[in-house]
């Protein structure tokens, strides 16, 4: 019996778990920050920190069945892990473009965490791939 698991997605999600809790509290650290310096409107600052916190909801349960698929060569946990990226994806996208106020740092952070779930899209298809057949 060959085993069909991915260590490139293994530790991609090992470090990908690592980078967004820096990543959160870097965002949840800004989103203050221009709320103090900045004339934030109180309406908007809500929803800023609503998708925030979404999104860390949303990332326990994805790299959970990621490395839960992975290990056990599961196409379903891994497949449900996909769909969750797309949901972090989306949300990522908000920080990026549609939020309030968007700093430099704000790019640099969703463009690395957006090239993280974009490897391990890829990566999770291809370990699919390789349970399935």
């Amino acid at each position: 019996s060959s085993q069909l698991s991915s260590l490139p997605l293994q530790i991609l999600l090992y470090v990908n778990g690592i980078y967004y809790v820096f990543y959160f509290l870097a965002t949840l650290a800004m989103i203050i920050y221009k709320s103090q310096v900045f004339s934030y409107p109180d309406d908007l600052l809500a929803p800023d920190l609503a998708v925030l916190f979404l999104m860390a909801i949303l990332e326990v349960p994805r790299l959970y069945l990621g490395f839960k698929g992975n290990l056990t060569e599961a196409e379903a946990p891994l497949g449900l892990s996909l769909g969750l990226t797309v949901g972090s994806v989306v949300l990522c996208v908000y920080l990026l473009l549609w939020q309030t106020y968007v700093l430099w740092a704000d790019v640099l952070l969703n463009a690395l965490l957006l090239s993280a779930y974009g490897l391990e899209s890829g990566l999770k298809v291809t370990a699919i791939a390789a349970f399935v057949s």
